[in-house]
């Protein structure tokens, strides 16, 4: 019996011994009081706003040198939009972090450009992915006495206008080459990994921690409707549906959602480098459109408002793109919703049905312009779509009298000399 529990004694010994083992094989250095550290990851995609800088400068003031790492920045930006104040307030804190601040370039395709690639050049460490690029410095907007040139290159280098990607930027000691994230992590000083060889090819495991540090969900709103391309086409589809509304009885859904886009454009272009005067074509450009629609028929205030929504849309902003996407969709789509269904939806909307409308046969009207044989006259004050009786032609201003009704048309007659049919003179013979 005592030979049997010694022998149980001994096993329970191996395995503790065998779970120590392990354990200290998967976290040796916490095992010994040792703590591995943390690095925080921070994805910075689009244009540096207030939103994006705000969350940027937390992370840095917020360091604990005593338990971090390293701060990374995972960085696919074209460009600044805060002022330069607010730019060189996180440059400050980027050059005085207490922990090493490391900029990663990727994935694949990234692009960091203008003054965002300015604040790249003062992170400690610089990590690039295949494919991406850097470059188009442009002009200086951070003090050279504080910060320095960019890369420590001179101020007339090639970087200013043109950019370089994944070789070059390696070959020329710009940034270090991290194909992905978690090899730009393992090349930062004190990254903590284990390397298990037992298997056919070495596997590499943290023992660092990462913490990934994203927007919250409002922050990400807002962060979206700063980008050029939601901004404009949001102010684009706030004004068609305010026309839209306008022209209907009440106040229905689109009007609140025309509202609800336009207060989220107007914070777009609030944090953008818009053009004023843009804007202001744009809102003169909607108004053409509801001159048309008001009179029925697509005319020469369609011609000018579309001018003035091209116009308006290609010069919105100032230093950033909208996108030929984006300005294709807005142009085609604003053009084609007002000019093409907004009047015959409203005629429909405000119109009684073909059944029950003889009422209008036998009034007299005007013509508006040119029948031959189709045109548009005014009847009672409305302007209709209409079609001269067997062709005949009817020059503008001249009188009309309604003689039939199909669908949404009038066929029309002039109220002088119209062409007689030859039934009605059978009948009266």
């Amino acid at each position: 019996m005592r030979r049997f529990s010694t022998a149980v004694l001994v096993a329970l010994a191996g395995l503790f011994l065998l779970a120590g083992s392990a354990a200290a094989h998967g976290d040796e250095h916490e095992s010994d009081g040792h703590d591995p550290g943390t690095v925080d990851v921070v994805e910075v995609n689009g244009l540096l706003d207030p939103v994006l800088t705000e969350m940027m400068a937390e992370t840095l003031q917020g360091v604990d040198p005593a338990a971090m790492v390293a701060v990374v920045f995972q960085i696919d930006s074209n460009g600044v939009v805060v002022d330069d104040d607010a730019l060189s307030a996180l440059a400050d804190l980027v050059v005085s972090s207490p922990v090493p601040v490391s900029f990663w370039i990727g994935p694949a395709g990234a692009e960091v450009t203008g003054r965002a690639a300015q604040l790249v050049a003062l992170g400690d460490d610089v990590g690039i992915s295949p494919g991406s690029a850097i470059g188009n410095l442009g002009e200086l907007s951070l003090s050279t006495s504080r910060f320095g040139t960019p890369f420590g290159l001179p101020s007339d280098s090639d970087l200013v206008g043109s950019m370089v990607g994944y070789d070059d930027a390696v070959g020329r000691g710009l940034a270090r080459s991290a194909p992905v994230l978690l090899e730009h992590l393992v090349g930062l000083d004190g990254f903590e990994v284990l390397v298990d060889d037992s298997g056919d090819k070495p596997m590499v495991e943290p023992v660092t921690r990462t913490r990934f540090r994203q927007l919250s969900i409002t922050d990400q709103v807002f962060h979206t409707v700063a980008s050029p391309p939601v901004a404009y086409l949001l102010l684009l589809v706030g004004m068609g549906l305010l026309v839209f509304e306008f022209f209907t009885a009440g106040v229905g859904i689109a009007g609140v959602i025309g509202a609800a886009s336009l207060l989220l454009a107007s914070y777009g272009l609030a944090v953008l480098p818009g053009r004023a005067w843009a804007v202001g074509v744009l809102v003169f450009a909607m108004i053409g459109y509801a001159i048309d629609i008001q009179a029925g028929v697509p005319r020469a205030w369609t011609v000018i408002g579309t001018v003035s929504l091209v116009v308006g849309s290609v010069f919105l902003f100032d230093g950033t793109q909208v996108g030929w996407i984006a300005l294709a969709t807005g142009v085609v789509g604003t053009a084609l919703g007002l000019a093409g269904g907004m009047p015959t939806m409203v005629r429909t909307r405000f119109s009684t049905p073909t059944i029950g409308r003889e009422w209008i046969v036998g009034e007299a009207g005007t013509s508006v312009d040119d029948l031959s044989p189709n045109g548009t006259v005014e009847v009672r004050g409305a302007v209709w779509k209409a079609r001269t009786n067997r062709a005949t032609p009817i020059q503008p201003g001249e009188p009309i009298r309604v003689v039939a009704v199909e669908g949404l048309w009038l066929e029309v007659e002039p109220e002088v000399g119209a062409a007689r049919d030859h039934r009605a003179r059978a009948a009266r013979s």
